[in-house]
């Protein structure tokens, strides 16, 4: 019988170093899209997915990320005093409740396969997922959420997969496809960040994983792969060496690498335009602005 997955781990140990200055003392994870943190995008996802504990890989200067997800009494209190019932309401979604979240530290930034096995006494001998704050995926059903749903048929490893043009790949663990079967792919293969002429496919890994602990155990190796870090890709990779499965899932929902300007600055635009209170007078100022540069030109 499989185990229901129903604890996750969060790498956030990363310095964000493309967001400096802003993350000199600012968690990246703690970055707002319109008004929630990226970190806050994740928790409700996996929230919505079944999730019960939360891990999180931290480093130093992550104070504040812990900080978030604490009680606040003396806001909670002027809130309370000023009627402010909605503003306490959104406040509940950021309080975890006592044991439900731990911290493990990461003290050398040695790649997503290390941090993940920093966690790996809270993970015992049960599926787990991994995700990764930078990926935020605005769907109608939380991500996570599909994942769990087709893990339940399949068993094994399963990793969230989206079509990407070729000359990306080498941004990205890449699937080698053994089965097409529309959301689901079996695979054959992983290949991490290979060259557009090794790329067995345009099958791209992003931050969503359902794993076994199997996983865990090919970490232990602390085998480097790719720029010379421990790579999670290498360790799934080596499940199907050991004749287990992995499966690809084609998401519905569009992701967003939050890990980058660009991505961010789009990011934001999409969810502040999917926001009611906020669409109107935003498009009404995307469409000035568009007016202008015309103009200007």
């Amino acid at each position: 019988m499989k185990r229901k997955v129903t604890k996750a781990i969060f790498p956030v140990a990363g310095l964000g170093t493309r967001f400096l200055p802003a993350t000199k003392s600012i968690p990246k994870e703690i970055m707002t899209l319109v008004d929630r943190p990226l970190i806050q995008y994740a928790i409700d996802e996996a929230r919505a997915a079944g999730i019960k504990e939360f891990i999180f890989v931290t480093s130093r200067g992550k104070g504040a990320l812990e900080d978030y997800f604490d009680n606040s009494p003396v806001l909670e209190r002027e809130l309370r005093k000023k009627g402010k019932d909605q503003l306490l309401e959104i406040l509940k979604d950021t309080n975890m409740e006592s044991g439900a979240i731990a911290y493990m530290r990461q003290h050398k930034a040695l790649g997503l396969g290390h941090a993940v096995w920093c966690a790996r006494r809270l993970i015992a001998n049960e599926p787990f997922a991994v995700i990764l704050p930078d990926d935020v995926i605005a769907a109608e059903k939380p991500c996570l959420q599909q994942m769990v749903e087709a893990y339940e048929n399949t068993g094994g490893c399963m990793v969230a997969a989206m079509e990407v043009p070729p000359e990306k790949a080498s941004a990205y663990g890449v699937l080698d496809v053994k089965e097409d079967m529309g959301d689901l792919v079996s695979t054959r293969g992983m290949v991490e960040k290979p060259s557009i002429d090794e790329a067995p496919s345009n099958l791209a890994v992003i931050g969503r994983y359902i794993l076994t602990p199997d996983v865990l155990k090919s970490l232990d190796r602390k085998q480097t792969g790719a720029g010379g870090e421990i790579q999670l890709t290498d360790a799934i990779a080596n499940e199907l060496e050991q004749g287990r499965d992995v499966f690809g899932y084609r998401f519905r929902g569009q992701r967003f690498d939050c890990g980058s300007k660009a991505g961010f600055l789009q990011a934001t635009v999409a969810f502040g335009m999917a926001r009611d209170e906020l669409r109107d007078e935003f498009i009404g100022y995307l469409h000035d602005l568009v007016a202008q540069n015309k103009a200007a030109e």
